[in-house]
């Protein structure tokens, strides 16, 4: 039966955590947890490491960030520029003088 101490910790950390449920393709999952089992480490410590580390405004992760922020931005130029070449054409199609 679990000490009132097991307890109290478990009421503690049910009150001061949080749950992340992320999705990953299945291929990164997989060499990700390759890599992390080779180092002794679990998903749980590196993610929580992560965050902590974004929290505390380390260099190296704003950094990170930034470029993870700029890519996003382009992948959305690039698929606007996608969604306006396709409107582009649909006008030209429907204004079509030869029908």
């Amino acid at each position: 039966m679990p000490s009132d101490d097991d307890a109290r910790s478990k009421l503690i950390d049910y009150q001061t955590k949080k749950s992340v449920h992320i999705n990953l393709t299945k291929s990164t999952h997989s060499e990700l947890r390759i890599i992390l089992l080779q180092m002794g480490l679990s998903m749980q410590e590196v993610f929580d490491t992560i965050a902590s580390m974004i929290c505390e405004k380390d260099d190296y992760m704003m950094k990170t960030l930034s470029e993870i922020e700029r890519l996003k931005r382009e992948k959305q130029i690039k698929k606007v520029s996608k969604t306006d070449a396709e409107s582009i054409f649909d006008l030209i199609e429907s204004d079509n003088p030869f029908d």
